[in-house]
């Protein structure tokens, strides 16, 4: 299949799954061929052979080769069938597929607003749903079994090329000044602390500094461990529901006995459980791990906390 000129500007979709820090990178008006000609390598990073032209043709013919073989498979886009993304995260996450694919996201009247690929499409659409779940309401996906990064550009581009020739102008998501799909970057939170510093001593009982953090946080967990390391697997599964709830917590840590001593003791009597993580939804104990996972897999986490 040749490419065919737009003559429009298209962001290139964000490769994320291929580069750990993905380039801006928008196609000029010009042909998708001319467009991946002139990709520098760390686009691809996994094609080194752009460092060596005899061996790279080869693998170009090969990629072209099985990216035909693809789109001639593909189901137009507007056959494909939409996934809603309106529901409960962990029931979400079953349907969608951890595969290499094509994705088009819509928003909740149906419009489409991107067109990516990823090496990893779950992963990418819970993504997108948790940094603008205002413009996710659905998405259709394609998935194929291909070694190469670049046998993914035919099956984006034959998406791509319906929806210009349907509507004569790109998604909002890949025109090039938009950022908006781009994966964000996370900040890694710090755990809470009883004290400030480790020379201080409290300023109040401990049972009282635990009551003032439950009322300023709306979620907070009290773990074996940090949130960047956990040291038992039920503090690592409380925070991984709670992650996959998409729901934002604070930790503390109940081993530090630097800044935190004797929260474990006061814990203990503060909510009449004896084992750790403890998780205080709004002020309110709610248990621990396996209490927890019954809320997100009856949905009422997510409804408790959604948006």
């Amino acid at each position: 299949m040749e490419a065919v000129s737009t003559g429009l500007n298209i962001r290139f979709p964000s490769i994320n799954t291929f580069n750990a820090s993905p380039p801006i990178t928008a196609i000029p008006p010009c042909t998708t061929s001319m467009f991946l000609q002139q990709c520098p390598p760390r686009i691809f990073p996994r094609l080194s052979v752009f460092q060596r032209p005899h061996v790279f043709e080869k693998a170009r013919t090969s990629s072209r080769r099985q990216s035909r073989g693809i789109v001639c498979s593909m189901k137009k886009l507007a056959e494909t069938e939409a996934i809603p993304l309106e529901e409960n995260p962990r029931r979400l996450a079953e349907k969608l597929p951890y595969a290499t694919g094509v994705y088009a996201m819509h928003d909740k009247s149906g419009e489409l607003q991107f067109i990516g690929i990823s090496r990893m499409v779950a992963d990418s659409v819970l993504n997108h749903l948790r940094d603008v779940p205002q413009l996710c309401g659905s998405v259709k996906i394609a998935v194929f079994d291909v070694p190469r990064d670049r046998a993914l550009i035919d099956p984006w581009k034959f998406w791509m090329d319906e929806h210009i020739e349907a509507t004569g102008k790109v998604p909002p998501g890949n025109e090039p000044w938009n950022i908006t799909w781009m994966e964000k970057e996370r900040p890694v939170k710090d755990d809470l602390r009883l004290k400030p510093d480790s020379y201080m001593s409290f300023s109040l009982p401990v049972e009282q500094l635990v009551d003032k953090l439950l009322n300023e946080n709306e979620v907070l967990v009290f773990i074996k461990g940090s949130r960047t390391d956990p040291k038992c697997p039920q503090s690592y599964r409380v925070l991984k529901i709670l992650y996959e709830q998409m729901v934002d917590y604070e930790t503390i840590d109940v081993f530090d006995e630097v800044y935190n001593r004797g929260v474990r003791k006061a814990l203990k009597a503060y909510s009449d459980w004896p084992t750790f993580p403890q998780v205080f939804l709004r002020g309110n104990f709610s248990g621990g791990a396996d209490e927890l996972d019954k809320m997100a897999d009856k949905g009422e986490l997510y409804e408790l906390f959604k948006k």
